[in-house]
């Protein structure tokens, strides 16, 4: 999805990029330290926690200090619902709530869900990372045997050229040979677009700007370390997953707004206390036998819901959302299953892809060495070592290709079995 978008930009600001040759351990590193994906998914698990203490806060006593001065003429009446005092406190907090109870408990495993997030991004970025990385070495790899095979290419027309001037050769084969040369100048080319286009992706995969670019340092690496069989990867696949126990975790918060809404039936009981400073200028001492400057009270309300008739309608709206979250479990097991049966597949295929591409190289570097022992007696010429070489380069090209796809295909098991990020960084 960064390509197409990555080499426009590339394109645009080629002539201010700043290159970072980075190893894969290091790239992966730096996108799990600031890709602004996760730093997206860290402010959701951060809003979730702070819904925690916003559930909880009605628990906590609430305490407002205020004044209710007022003029009086006649006897004192209320002012919002209190007597006029020239200083005034309440106090109020939960004892007993089992709804606002179950809420707080809801909102810890949302904001338990919403660190699964977190987690599964860091493993979709760390694999994007790792993908775009591979992308990249591939390219560079590929870009520089490319330009290699065109500076055989030009020893080839060289070669034709003083044929032709012998008489040795037809005008028309340095005819070809330069046509030759001048499409594979045209691949280089290509392949250098491309080239910085994977870099560009790669630098914006790992939070650096659109201008920037990523340049991976070629070495070699050790092969990933795949699962003792299929059978133990699939069942740490399952465990691990984070996206099932994310859903896991939505089913038990479901069940757990389905408790609270039973609980709408319970009685509650709030703590409440009030303190009031009065004074004579509202004509208490006029109106009652003894007057009280200062005045407070302490106590417990009790709230008895006897009719509740919304609780049934959102028990069973609830109870449909819950099921319809255990579909989703259901069919996300399967993916997964499904998924890691196929990466395995996938590892078959590229061993067995990586396999035939060595022997095919064997023979052609073989192949090579051959003509150039052949070419100092005298048995072959320039042209045809040179030829000779392309093919060999064109065998190393597939040979990389093979090795890229079987690295990727490993890769994406790890993926799965959520060992992702500690195989790469474990890497060198």
């Amino acid at each position: 999805m960064f390509r197409p978008v990555a080499l426009v930009l590339c394109l645009a600001a080629v002539g201010r990029a700043e290159v970072h040759p980075m190893t894969l351990r290091q790239a992966v590193a730096l996108a799990l330290k600031q890709n602004p994906e996760i730093e997206l998914a860290r402010l959701d698990e951060e809003s979730a926690r702070h819904a925690v203490r916003i559930a909880r806060d009605p628990f906590l006593p609430h305490v407002t200090v205020g004044s209710g001065l007022a003029y009086t003429n006649g006897f004192p009446m209320s002012v919002e619902g209190s007597a006029p005092a020239v200083f005034q406190a309440r106090a109020s907090q939960y004892l007993f709530n089992r709804p606002q109870s179950y809420a707080v408990a809801q909102a810890k495993e949302s904001a338990r869900g919403a660190a699964m997030d977190v987690a599964n991004k860091r493993d979709e970025i760390a694999y994007r990372t790792a993908s775009l990385y591979l992308d990249a070495e591939r390219s560079t790899r590929v870009a520089e045997l490319a330009r290699k095979e065109a500076e055989s290419l030009q020893k080839v027309l060289d070669a034709v050229r003083a044929q032709v001037a012998e008489g040795r050769a037809l005008p028309l084969v340095e005819k070809q040979a330069a046509f030759t040369l001048a499409r594979a100048r045209q691949i280089v080319e290509n392949l250098e677009i491309e080239e910085a286009g994977d870099e560009t992706s790669l630098a914006v995969a790992v939070g650096l700007s659109a201008a920037d670019r990523v340049h991976p340092v070629i070495g070699e690496r050790p092969a990933p370390s795949l699962p003792a069989s299929e059978e133990a990867a699939l069942q740490t696949a399952l465990e691990s997953s984070h996206e099932l126990r994310k859903l896991q975790s939505q089913i038990a918060a479901k069940g757990l707004e389905i408790r609270g809404e039973k609980a709408a039936r319970l009685p509650r009981a709030d703590l409440i206390a009030q303190y009031g400073l009065f004074s004579k200028f509202n004509n208490y001492d006029l109106y009652f036998a003894k007057f009280e400057r200062n005045n407070g009270e302490v106590g417990v309300s009790f709230q008895v819901p006897l009719f509740a008739p919304g609780v049934s309608s959102q028990l069973e709206q609830t109870s449909t959302e819950v099921s319809h979250l255990r579909l989703e479990l259901a069919n996300a097991r399967n993916r997964v299953s499904a998924d890691l049966q196929q990466s395995f597949r996938d590892v078959k295929k590229a061993q067995t892809g990586a396999e035939v591409a060595r022997l095919d190289l064997d023979v052609a570097r073989e192949q090579l060495s051959v003509y150039l022992a052949q070419m100092e007696e005298g048995r072959v010429t320039l042209r045809q070592v040179e030829e000779a070489r392309i093919a060999e380069s064109d065998k190393w090209i597939a040979f990389y290709d093979a090795q890229y796809a079987l690295e990727k295909a490993r890769w994406s098991v790890l993926r799965l079995t959520g060992e992702l990020v500690g195989s790469i960084e474990a890497l060198p």
